[in-house]
């Protein structure tokens, strides 16, 4: 495990409960409008210099028992951890509720988390519909994987959301509405309005402008059709 990064307490990434937050180290897409380049670009210096080992997160995680409920493991990607496995169930050992963030390329992983009850939420990024797929994310994409780790989450017993960072400028109102199709059936899909920050992996997203609020409440609206619940965050 490559860990760039922990959140000694969140109150926000584990839906109603306190968590600790880790960051691990690279990732498998490259989505220009990334909030964490420090972690998508590995090699870069400073992530290096900051790297935490899986003992001291471990530690930490064992001295928080009893005031933290959950850990949520994020990234990056984690699934491309080949110690991801063993890790969760290093954390499980300390009886936390585990949150997966995930871009869901990887569903092998996902099955294996899920089948060995090592996982109690899953998040899945659903980034582009299936043929912007490889523009969203600058990587070549099986799209197969992807719709694999979608049907893995929807029937994996444990509670689960799929959500979408909309980029005005990249995704358009029709994007945002097959995003929704494409998890049809599932109990929660969310829009994520994209916040412009000033360090980003493709700098030409710096300043891009939100979607305008009413049209994307009417898109949430809209995408209630396929999905159980929409929601704006």
């Amino acid at each position: 495990m490559t860990i760039g990064g922990l959140q000694k307490l969140s109150l926000l990434d584990y839906p109603g409960k306190p968590a600790a937050v880790i960051f691990t180290v690279g990732c498998n897409f490259c989505c220009g409008f990334c909030h964490n380049p420090e972690l998508v670009m590995k090699n870069e210096s400073r992530i290096r210099n900051q790297e935490y080992s899986e003992e001291y997160v471990l530690d930490f995680l064992k001295s928080r028992r009893g005031l933290l409920e959950g850990v949520v493991i994020t990234g990056g990607e984690p699934t491309i951890q080949p110690g991801i496995v063993d890790f969760v169930k290093k954390i499980k050992e300390f009886n936390f509720l585990v949150k997966l963030d995930t871009n869901g390329f990887i569903p092998i992983i996902i099955e294996r988390l899920v089948k060995n009850n090592l996982v109690d939420f899953l998040a899945m990024d659903i980034k582009a519909p299936m043929e912007k797929y490889a523009e969203v994310t600058g990587r070549a994409i099986d799209f197969d994987l992807i719709k694999k780790s979608i049907e893995v989450i929807k029937n994996s017993g444990v509670d689960y959301e799929f959500r979408s960072t909309v980029v005005s400028g990249l995704h358009s109102s029709e994007d945002i509405l097959d995003m929704a199709w494409s998890v049809r059936g599932a109990k929660k899909f969310v829009l994520q309005q994209f916040v412009s920050r000033d360090n980003l992996v493709d700098e030409s997203f710096v300043g891009r402008q939100p979607f305008n609020k009413k049209e994307l409440e009417d898109l949430a609206r809209q995408c209630e059709r396929w999905v159980g619940k929409c929601e704006i965050r």
